[in-house]
């Protein structure tokens, strides 16, 4: 039913395994230094591109487990990129130092790249495997620290 995915939000995330052979969108923006990133930069790692906001409570509740993996695995494994949308860099930055949260984020200040990933829920989450092939979505909030979660990482690992 297309309900389903709504009902599994409302008790905490909906995760599917992305069709195979469906390409992850293109995605070249700038960090929150104004830096240029893509994609391919982190090619060679498991990667998880992470959709939110700094006015979303499920993303700020999510935020600390998932900026912890690429230590937990092995930053030489694993990165965590945090995919801001529609904000700017100063409130981005202004959230970092607040929580201390420590990880990348890329901007989407004009939901651009947003839409043309499909995202519709905050925060949503793609996997994508040390060849940039895209594995996983999840939409809703997770807590990266639980075994379900953990497994998916493995799964993908080395893929």
């Amino acid at each position: 039913s297309s309900l389903a995915p709504l009902a599994a939000l409302a008790t905490g995330n909906d995760s599917q395994v992305w069709p195979a052979g469906q390409a992850a969108p293109a995605l070249r923006t700038t960090d929150v230094a104004g830096r240029p990133v893509q994609l391919a930069d982190h090619r060679g790692k498991l990667l998880l591109l992470n959709f939110w906001a700094t006015w979303c409570a499920p993303c700020r509740v999510e935020m600390p487990s998932l900026a912890r993996l690429p230590e937990l695995f092995g930053e030489d494994r694993v990165v965590v990129v945090g995919l801001n949308v529609k904000e700017g860099p100063r409130a981005v930055s202004l959230f970092l130092q607040r929580t201390g949260v420590q990880m990348p984020v890329w901007m989407d200040p004009q939901g651009e790249i947003t839409r043309a990933w499909g995202v519709s829920v905050y925060p949503t989450t793609f996997i994508l495997d040390r060849q940039g092939r895209m594995r996983q979505r999840i939409r809703g909030e997770v807590d990266w620290s639980a075994s379900e979660p953990l497994a998916w990482l493995d799964r993908w690992m080395d893929a």
